[in-house]
């Protein structure tokens, strides 16, 4: 581990005290075939986190794969085959560390739709909900928002998303 990657984690831990929970997800790609491949989501209050990849073969008919999404987070399909969670396991790890929180989503079309393809492959129904920035932003906040987030450079990799969105909701001031 670099010494920036150490100095970003213990900024996150110790200094980004925010009421909320932020949730990533990264995806095979954007079409309506796609599926999630890797979750994240922390809590900017507590620091709780998880993050986990998802093994595509346990889904229903997850076969759409983009190159040009894996061009984006670089996440192999031989990495979730050989790493990842089934769909169960995925929804299960969340419904029993989220059971009836709200969390935030900077990208809650596509979140939202990935985890509807998640929970009705495993059959199962979300303990919490999602939602976008615009729950917890209001007007200024937004802008100030929007701005932060242009300068940023994602890794797309669901947890770098997530804590990058925290530094952005924590540069709004929310509390």
């Amino acid at each position: 581990m670099t010494l920036k990657v150490v100095l970003k984690q213990w900024y996150l831990n110790t200094m980004i005290k925010i009421p909320v929970i932020c949730i990533d997800i990264e995806a095979s790609g954007l079409g309506p075939g796609s599926y999630p491949i890797e979750i994240a989501w922390k809590c900017g209050l507590t620091g709780d986190s998880d993050s986990f990849l998802i093994n595509p073969e346990t889904g229903y008919n997850w076969t759409d794969w983009d190159l040009e999404a894996e061009d984006l987070h670089h996440i192999a399909i031989q990495e979730l085959l050989a790493e990842g969670v089934s769909v169960k396991e995925a929804c299960k790890r969340l419904n029993t560390r989220l059971q009836g929180k709200t969390l935030i989503s900077d990208a809650v079309d596509f979140d939202y739709f990935w985890i509807r393809r998640l929970y009705e492959s495993a059959r199962m129904n979300p303990s919490f909900e999602v939602r976008g920035i615009d729950k917890v932003l209001e007007g200024g906040q937004l802008i100030q928002y929007r701005l932060v987030a242009n300068a940023q450079v994602r890794n797309h990799r669901a947890m770098d998303d997530v804590n990058d969105l925290l530094t952005c909701l924590a540069a709004c001031d929310i509390s």
